[in-house]
């Protein structure tokens, strides 16, 4: 009877483990699509494009546009997504949401592939941005009536046609008929300018707790089924 609640008392635990690491979101499911796709050459990609061949991959290469803007500190951008937000309690709520981009690609040595910028959104993985003050020092961008002393803060994510990237997707053909890399396959697509394992560890701090719960619970229930098993078939041999 032991070894039986030992069994059922693990596969329990990895259940309840395993459950809880699924509940991290989007952002934990980006963390591991990066941990598992394979990367391939830009040429390999645009092969795949033309073959019409649906594979989820990686392409790595610099990022390059001809239509990039300037910010205030004159960098290129091809993309940016600012927010500002005020905080309300323990929470922080969105007063603006937005978003910049222009066409942009990844070159590799003698090749290059258009990118989807408009369908990126959890998949971004970079450093973010963050300046942090009080309603009253930006009177002009909240709402009328807003407290002074209500804390703000800006985000700022934004990739430069200097950055080196890492970018997921399933490679086709557009609508223009170039080749480019999109979200497919039930798959977002994904865009880092970090290291892959960097940017796992950025997406595993966000839930930094919950992970280590989930990776405890299954270990231990695993550890709990093992004994209860062994303990099982050592009482089945005797």
């Amino acid at each position: 009877m032991t070894s039986l609640l030992l069994l059922v008392v693990g596969l329990v635990l990895m259940a309840v483990g395993w459950l809880l690491v699924r509940r991290l979101g989007v952002r934990a499911r980006v963390g591991r699509i990066l941990a598992s796709t394979p990367v391939v050459p830009v040429d390999e990609a645009l092969r795949l494009a033309s073959a019409g061949r649906a594979r989820y991959v990686g392409v790595g290469g610099r990022l390059d546009s001809d239509h990039e803007f300037l910010d205030e500190h004159q960098r290129p951008l091809v993309f940016r997504h600012s927010r500002l937000e005020l905080r309300n309690g323990s929470r922080w709520v969105p007063v603006t949401d937005h978003r910049e981009v222009v066409p942009f690609s990844l070159a590799g040595a003698l090749a290059s592939i258009a990118v989807d910028g408009d369908a990126l959104d959890e998949g971004l993985v970079v450093v973010m941005r963050q300046s942090e003050g009080t309603a009253g020092e930006i009177p002009d961008r909240v709402p009328d009536g807003t407290p002074p002393a209500t804390p703000a803060r800006l985000r700022v994510e934004l990739l430069t046609s200097v950055d080196h990237a890492l970018a997921l997707g399933v490679p086709g053909i557009g609508a223009d008929g170039e080749p480019v890399l999109r979200a497919g396959m039930g798959r977002p697509l994904i865009l880092t300018t970090l290291e892959p394992a960097e940017a796992m560890r950025l997406l595993a701090a966000e839930h930094r707790t919950s992970t280590r719960a989930g990776a405890l619970l299954m270990a231990g229930g695993l550890l709990a089924a093992a004994a209860g098993l062994a303990w099982t078939l050592i009482g089945a041999v005797a």
